[in-house]
């Protein structure tokens, strides 16, 4: 990940609007799953560990989080969380079967090969244990978001599926997500592509936002969330999934 965009991402992951949102999908996406406090969860890409806290205050008792990110390591270390380390989520230092569950949100289009992460992380769940996962969606929407994300890829719902059966996983739901915000999306960064190359400097899409604005798009998405717990989106800005191990 660029260092810029890395030192900018730890610093607004906690109130910015869609951190919040995505995290806040998670956290239900989990709680749906009703999983007893005692069970063992990995978070891979935990950064600074807003959600490990989250899921911590609501009464999980065994959480590890993982970060490629020695930066966002330490951020969570400070924040006093526990069992946080630096790891490669495509070579993971965890006995086989050590967890119920496995979360990776935003993670496995950073990885170039996606194959052996996807091995890694089934090798690691518990047989029925299950993985929920968040990607980027539609390469037509790659942008210099992408570029300064180190990004190898966008998933369709239909290809984060594929690749999770492939890995000997089976897929029990597949949904867009962020649907709200597809359109406009689309309309940007495929009004960038008609811009001169001169005139679109590497940046990401997160910009400063107003407090106002800020709760406005949080409450969008998070009242969109709802209707995700419960029906599957044909578009959005990313896609997610929920597999599980065979028993």
């Amino acid at each position: 990940m660029n260092i810029e965009y890395e030192l900018k991402y730890h610093q607004i992951e906690e109130n910015y609007w869609w951190f919040q949102a995505r995290r806040d999908m998670v956290f239900h996406l989990v709680q749906d799953l009703r999983l007893p406090v005692t069970a063992p969860i990995l978070e891979i890409g935990c950064s600074g560990g807003p959600l490990l806290q989250r899921l911590s205050a609501q009464g999980y008792q065994h959480l590890t989080g993982i970060d490629v990110s020695e930066a966002g390591i330490a951020v969570a270390q400070a924040r006093g969380i526990p069992n946080v380390s630096c790891m490669d989520g495509a070579h993971l230092d965890f006995p086989d079967a050590s967890f119920d569950l496995v979360i990776a949100s935003d993670v496995l289009e950073h990885i170039q090969d996606e194959a052996q992460a996807l091995r890694e992380w089934t090798r690691v769940l518990r047989p029925g244990g299950q993985l929920v996962v968040f990607v980027p969606a539609f390469q037509f929407l790659w942008g210099k978001h992408d570029e300064v994300n180190q990004h190898f890829r966008r998933y369709t719902a239909a290809q984060l599926a594929q690749s999770l059966r492939q890995a000997g996983l089976q897929v029990r739901r597949k949904s867009y997500w962020n649907v709200g915000l597809f359109f406009p999306t689309a309309a940007v960064r495929l009004l960038k592509r008609l811009l001169p190359a001169e005139d679109q400097p590497l940046k990401d899409d997160f910009f400063a936002t107003p407090p106002l604005l800020n709760t406005v798009l949080r409450g969008v998405i998070t009242a969109e969330n709802r209707l995700l717990r419960a029906l599957n989106a044909p578009v959005g800005v990313s896609v997610f999934a929920l597999a599980r191990k065979a028993a």
